[in-house]
């Protein structure tokens, strides 16, 4: 097994887990993970989706195409309970389907070679831990999986049954 091959493995796995817990709760994105609040399902899916789009711009230096979401969903927001300042749910799932379409694309261009490629500009601070191609996908899986768990939470206040996701066929 190749390295690419663990990182696309770790990608899918993130993405099929975290996903299929959003989308169960399309009818119920707003709801907080705590009695104290916390981040619902429809800001972990905005800021999953600005995240991504943030990818090239960590790898290569490019604009981040999610950038008109940063006030919503850039890392250090909260997230808010009125439903009415957020995108569709809709919009940020296409978007974020996108956006990670055109990243495993990245990924496959760059080739198990391209890995060890340092990136141009992680964030200030950060530079530790996306300072390869490598790093910075495996940072993007578990941050995903991270996240999960929040929407995890909010399944179960929602009154749902914990969901098993399948391993990757």
């Amino acid at each position: 097994m190749k390295a690419i091959d663990v990182v696309r493995n770790a990608l899918a796995l993130a993405d099929r887990a975290t996903l299929a817990l959003i989308e169960d709760m399309r009818d119920a994105p707003m709801t907080q993970p705590t009695p104290r609040g916390g981040n619902h399902p429809l800001w972990v899916l905005g800021h999953i989706t600005f995240v991504e789009g943030n990818i090239p711009h960590v790898i290569f230096g490019e604009p981040n195409p999610a950038a008109k979401w940063a006030s919503l969903f850039a890392p250090g927001t909260e997230p808010t309970a009125d439903a009415a300042a957020y995108p569709p749910f809709e919009e940020l799932l296409r978007t974020y389907r996108d956006l990670r379409a055109r990243n495993l694309r990245i990924l496959e261009e760059l080739g198990d070679e391209g890995l060890a490629r340092p990136t141009k500009a992680p964030p200030r601070g950060m530079e530790h831990v996306l300072g390869t191609v490598a790093d910075t996908f495996m940072l993007i899986a578990m941050h995903q999986m991270y996240h999960r768990g929040q929407v995890a939470d909010a399944r179960r206040v929602a009154g749902r049954k914990a969901m098993f996701t399948p391993p990757l066929d």
